[in-house]
């Protein structure tokens, strides 16, 4: 219907052929009129009929030339109108075909979790590390209770993330073919959050997790579905945030992660902190060792020198003697050792002053 409409802008219309018609037929009724009043008037008739004939056919050539240059134009417009069609209805079958596959409830459900890993991942948050995807707890009941995401908290805490939302009636309302369908459509999806946020209260997340999370978050894999339900009922946020439920779309729910992986790079410090505490007390007392040890290698070395000099003292008090006695009486040729010096230095105490 569009393309029909579109054509018919495109060609003149009817008063606009109309005119040039009554234009034409007003030059050649003006032109015979001249040549029958010029034929009366005898022979300077042909002088005064050819300058008004070929203006004529000047005439119809430029509009032969106008008229071929706007078929052409048209036909190139037509086409690109044509690929333009064609394109259009591409998009519906694919946007068709996307929202049926929405509407099944397993390819909805994984659509949803590989929202919210991508999410994760875009916050820096590492897999199997300080969230969890998909884990299933026992409630006091006996119940099995399975939150999508679990986000560890430093100090032992825990954020519950929960993604398990109904998205039928906003795709009802994509595909409502008037305003009041669609209202009536976003109306029951507001509803159907609601809904979902009093079930997740009621699963009580907070009761099953020790230490007891704060709040658990409703997540929500568009900022579109948030703002539809908000624009039915305003006070949505603060329903659920009275029933410890935070709603959270993906740029929220990254400024969240990013707060918590803030925080736990804060515990990291804090370690390390404490460990660089305990390393450069263990250096200390290592070092105290070692200088004790010298000490003790200090006080051996100062007994040796001693002994050393007590040797030598020995050597030239009473052993060279008797030898010069020897060598005086003809016992020998050999050339007398030299005399022993004795060590005059003393080990360095650690602990004196430079």
């Amino acid at each position: 219907m569009g393309r029909a409409i579109a054509f018919r802008r495109l060609h003149p219309g009817p008063s606009f052929v109309f005119l040039v018609l009554s234009f034409a037929v007003g030059v050649l009724l003006g032109a015979l009129l001249v040549f029958l009043i010029l034929r009366r008037r005898g022979d300077s008739a042909d002088g005064a009929i050819r300058p008004l004939t070929e203006s004529l056919s000047r005439f119809d050539a430029a509009m032969r030339s106008m008229e071929a240059a706007r078929e052409r134009a048209f036909g190139g417009i037509e086409q690109q109108l044509l690929h333009v069609s064609q394109g259009t209805a591409q998009l519906q079958r694919e946007t068709g075909a996307l929202v049926t596959a929405l509407r099944t409830p397993h390819v909805r459900g994984r659509w949803g979790e590989m929202t919210l890993r991508r999410v994760a991942e875009l916050a820096g948050m590492v897999d199997r590390c300080d969230f969890y995807e998909q884990g299933t707890f026992s409630a006091e009941d006996g119940a099995r209770i399975r939150p999508d995401m679990l986000v560890r908290l430093p100090g032992g805490r825990s954020v519950v993330v929960d993604s398990k939302v109904a998205l039928t009636a906003y795709l009802d309302a994509l595909s409502a073919g008037d305003e009041a369908g669609r209202r009536a459509h976003m109306v029951r999806h507001s509803r159907q959050i609601s809904k979902h946020v009093e079930q997740l209260s009621d699963k009580s997340y907070w009761a099953q997790f020790q230490p007891a999370p704060e709040f658990v978050i409703l997540f929500l894999p568009g900022d579109q579905f948030l703002s539809a339900a908000l624009e039915f009922n305003d006070r949505l946020l603060e329903e659920a945030i009275e029933r410890r439920i935070l709603l959270a779309t993906p740029s929220t729910l990254i400024a969240i992660l990013k707060g918590v992986g803030f925080g736990w790079r804060q515990e990291l410090v804090a370690e390390n902190t404490e460990e660089f505490r305990r390393l450069a007390r263990e250096l200390f007392e290592r070092a105290s060792g070692f200088v004790e040890h010298l000490r003790a290698t200090g006080r051996t070395l100062e007994k040796t020198v001693e002994a050393y000099n007590r040797a030598v003292g020995s050597i030239d008090t009473r052993l060279m003697p008797t030898l010069r006695k020897f060598k005086e009486m003809g016992a020998t040729a050999a050339v007398e050792p030299a005399a022993l010096t004795p060590v005059d230095r003393v080990p360095r105490d650690p602990d004196a002053s430079t």
